[in-house]
């Protein structure tokens, strides 16, 4: 208290000071007092009011306590006494049981007259929906079956209330009834029939469809009825709970896989296109029976069935369960496409689930996989180990046929620009069309790998092609009589190397996504390179076995005496070139380059074998423009045949050779000479040899100073053109070698 009285205190005492902080607010001390003494009677006034309010309640709340405790024991009194009466009213009560069993004898009897002429009449209603049910009435049967059942329920309910032990009487009406409950097997099993076939009931007489769905949906609420029933007293019918909706959702199923499973009319064995068949129809019929679910049996059903989606879900795992069953049978190839292809793309496609008509109704991206991804896994693995076994022996067939082509008397078919081709990039290219067509209707991925194997076959194949041109090649020099064709057929097997390029190329423009080479493909445009170029060499040993003889005349006496051996080389090369010009670029352009290469390089080589040795000026002369002349027979000869820009480089080496031959004065032959070293750096020290032994009148002391001083003053090689004297060799002279010469020589004086 003393504390809240310094509060108080100090409380005022701040009051006051803010009331008269200033001089002139003196004058209102008296009016302040006056305020405050206004306040406080108020709020002493307050307190007493509410001080008197509490204490009134509580007088009001002790009275009504004490009537409370009054009436607490009244009540106890009154409870006392109905107990005592009650101890005295037992022996009453078990008096009344007479009256108790005469009470429920008469409900029974009320029952039994209420019913009395259902009952008597039970015979001839079961005939009467017996007849109904064959009529297909369904709805007024459906009546004169509850009818019968409810009369009989209702009997075997009071039976069961008056004494659920006595199975007799129980008995004695089921066999009463015994007809009701055939009655509703019939019933059921029409219902039954009508949802079998309610595609086409619904397009002809949907109220059948409608009255078999009410009465199905009046059942229901029988069951529900029955079995609450059953929860309050234990009895329940026989023959209850039907559960007809539940039947009724069986059957429909039932008939949905049925109509799946009776898709297919053929067998392999009958016709080879039986699984494209089968899923056709199946897609046909999924279709066209989800369309008149929507449009017309949507209409059959009450809205809370969900029948489109209740029906799409139906149709989803029947297909889905005989796909799975087509999927785990032995398929070839062809049919597993055809399969995964319908099953990843058609299915959802607007040619099936995805239609216009269908699309509102239902989402197809939140269907389920048809199959599962380990099936497809498992497809894909199979088709893959089958086309990777068929493909290998597809190749095999072709390359075998093309090569009894090989052996053929006529020439090989033209292309429209008139080269020599056969028919063998065609059928290859073919075949990898067909297969990838058909993957990259699976999946896109797929595609890729189908690809990806179709050119890892191609290599192989490549491998065993360059196998069979060389056999082709070695077939030919052990009589090359024969095949008639082999030049025609060899310039096809280049130009093919090139069409396989071609094509390999325009298959991955179609068919690949990535743009990027991979080893596979730098393996394959290796192995064409090499069989082109390996073509085009056996094609140039044709040539040259062929000029063998004449290139044997070249610097020889004869040669200098006026052979023609250079004519008959130029006639022989510009005949074959003939044929050449049938083959492709650019492997025509290199194989003409590489003809006059090796034209230069025996002519050159004639020069070092030394087969000749200059007497005098006037052979040397003779010698070196007959060189000179030829030369610029074959620059002109190549250049008909466009060999390239290396023509006259090549042609020239001859025609300088033919100026260190021409040279009259031996003191400026070392001038020569270096001007032939600078233009040709790849020539060696005994090249130079070689050319000083044919010239003939250099003496040893003078091939010596040459040779010294172009040693000393060697000119660095730098490889940036073609070499021409690098693979001439020169040829020397063993003891063997002058031995042989020497009884050659004496045998020839002795003839």
């Amino acid at each position: 208290m003393e504390e809240t009285s310094r509060e108080a205190v100090a409380t005022a005492v701040q009051r006051v000071a803010g009331m008269l902080q200033r001089s002139d607010q003196l004058d209102k001390v008296e009016q302040y007092r006056r305020r405050e003494a206004r306040k406080k009677a108020s709020v002493e006034a307050r307190l007493k009011a509410a001080i008197q309010s509490q204490l009134d309640g509580v007088r009001t709340g002790l009275t009504q306590l004490h009537s409370a405790l009054l009436d607490v024991k009244d009540i106890q009194g009154s409870l006392a006494d109905v107990s005592k009466d009650w101890r005295q009213s037992i022996n009453t009560i078990e008096n009344l049981k007479d009256v108790k069993d005469a009470v429920v004898q008469h409900s029974q009897l009320a029952s039994a007259v209420e019913n009395l002429k259902n009952i008597f009449s039970v015979p001839e209603i079961v005939t009467e929906t017996r007849e109904l049910i064959e009529q297909a009435e369904l709805l007024q049967a459906h009546r004169k079956l509850m009818e019968l059942e409810c009369s009989r329920d209702d009997l075997m309910y009071e039976q069961y209330r008056m004494d659920s032990k006595n199975t007799s009487d129980m008995n004695l009406i089921s066999n009463y009834f015994e007809d009701v409950q055939g009655l509703s097997d019939e019933l059921a099993k029409q219902l039954w029939m009508v949802l079998q076939r309610s595609m086409v009931t619904v397009r002809r007489d949907p109220t059948m469809l409608v009255s078999v769905v009410r009465i199905i949906e009046r059942e229901e609420k029988i069951d529900r009825r029955m079995v609450d029933r059953k929860k309050q007293t234990g009895f329940i019918p026989p023959g209850r709970p039907k559960r007809w909706k539940d039947k009724m959702f069986e059957v429909l199923e039932g008939t949905v896989s049925t109509r799946i499973e009776g898709t297919q009319s053929v067998t392999r064995e009958a016709d080879k296109m039986w699984l494209v068949r089968l899923l056709e129809i199946t897609r046909k019929y999924v279709l066209d029976d989800l369309i008149v679910v929507k449009n017309l049996m949507v209409q059959c059903f009450p809205p809370h069935y969900n029948t489109f989606n209740r029906f799409f879900s139906l149709y989803h795992n029947a297909v889905s369960i005989r796909v799975t069953e087509l999927a785990s049978e032995d398929l070839e190839a062809n049919e597993i496409v055809s399969l995964l292809t319908w099953v990843l793309n058609t299915y959802k496609s607007v040619e099936m689930m995805g239609h216009p008509e269908l699309r509102s109704e239902c989402d197809i991206n939140q269907l389920e996989p048809l199959l599962p991804q380990h099936v497809v896994d498992d497809l894909l693995s199979k088709y893959v180990k089958t086309f990777t076994s068929n493909i290998t022996g597809w190749l095999r067939k072709a390359l075998e046929t093309d090569k009894k082509d090989w052996q053929k008397e006529t020439e090989p078919e033209a292309d429209q620009d008139g080269y020599y081709q056969t028919t063998l990039p065609a059928i290859v290219f073919q075949m990898f069309e067909q297969n990838l067509q058909v993957a990259a209707q699976i999946d896109g991925d797929f595609k890729e790998q189908v690809l990806k194997l179709c050119l890892k076959q191609m290599n192989t194949f490549l491998i065993r092609y360059r196998e069979e041109a060389m056999a082709y090649k070695e077939e030919h020099l052990r009589d090359r009589q024969l095949p008639q064709c082999y030049v025609q057929y060899m310039i096809a097997i280049i130009n093919n190397c090139q069409t396989f390029k071609e094509s390999i190329n325009s298959l991955k423009r179609k068919y690949s996504q990535s743009s990027e080479p991979t080893d596979s493909d730098a393996a394959i445009e290796r192995t064409l390179n090499e069989v082109a170029k390996e073509g085009c060499q056996f094609l140039l040993d044709e040539v040259f076995l062929d000029l063998e003889h004449h290139l044997n005349e070249l610097l020889t006496r004869k040669w200098l005496t006026g052979s023609h051996a250079v004519d008959t080389i130029c006639v022989t090369v510009e005949d074959y070139f003939n044929d050449f010009n049938k083959i492709k670029k650019p492997f025509n352009q290199e194989m003409t380059s590489e003809a006059l290469r090796r034209v230069v390089v025996e002519y050159i080589k004639a020069v070092m074998q030394k087969r000749i040795t200059f007497k005098n000026a006037d052979e040397r002369r003779e010698g070196a423009e007959r060189m000179i002349k030829e030369a610029d027979q074959f620059k002109f000869l190549f250049r008909k045949l466009a060999a390239g820009e290396d023509t006259d480089r090549l042609c020239g080496a001859i025609a300088a050779i033919a100026e260190v031959f021409k040279l009259t004065d031996p003191t400026l032959l070392f001038l020569e000479v270096t001007t032939l070293v600078s233009k040709y750096p790849d020539i060696r020290e005994e090249h130079i040899q070689a050319l000083l032994a044919v010239r003939g009148d250099a003496s040893r002391e003078m091939r010596q100073m040459i040779i010294g001083t172009l040693s000393e003053n060697k000119v660095s090689y730098s490889g940036v053109t073609q070499p021409i004297f690098k693979d001439i060799t020169v040829p020397t002279i063993t003891m063997t070698t002058m031995t042989t010469m020497t009884s050659m020589a004496t045998a020839k004086l002795l003839k």
